[in-house]
């Protein structure tokens, strides 16, 4: 009894294992799946504002083409000035909330909050503008290369004001 047992769990095993390669997934290596805590954060790029974290999870945002995974970790308070994309962008708030308004000037009363599981997708071209309430991760992906467009040129800060 017990060998049949052993011997039906190890063919289902087996099976799976066929399933699951023949369907084309792989299961992920250390290369490609991240937990938490092994994620690497490191600083913005100078087209937003200082004071936020950046992880590149996936891909190179600023590459010429190719597709593009980061997480963004703000502090509360945090505001990225109204801009625009010329490509897609999606947005998965993973803790926190972020704010979102639309438009061409900052106005806080007029934002939307979005809590942790909440997603957007902002179309090229959309004017908008982001603060975080407490300490916020986003993760972002889309489209490589990423370029910010501020609506006030005098809030981009690699033009060192």
């Amino acid at each position: 009894m017990n060998r049949k047992l052993y011997g039906g769990v190890g063919l289902l095993a087996v099976l799976s294992i066929v399933l699951f390669a023949s369907s084309g997934r792989t299961i992920p290596s250390e290369k490609n799946a991240f937990t938490p805590d092994t994620i690497s954060w490191g600083p913005v790029p100078a087209f937003v504002p200082p004071g936020a974290q950046l992880a590149v999870v996936e891909g190179n945002p600023l590459a010429t083409t190719g597709d593009y995974t980061i997480r963004l970790k703000m502090p509360s308070g945090y505001r990225i000035a109204p801009h625009w994309h010329p490509k897609r962008e999606n947005v998965t708030v993973i803790s926190g909330t972020l704010k979102f308004g639309m438009g061409d000037r900052f106005e806080e009363s007029k934002m939307q909050g979005f809590p942790a599981g909440s997603f957007a997708y902002l179309d090229p071209n959309m004017h908008h503008y982001v603060m975080a309430s407490g300490e916020t991760i986003v993760q972002i992906h889309g489209m490589s290369p990423v370029q910010f467009n501020y609506i006030n040129p005098s809030d981009d800060p690699s033009r060192g004001k």
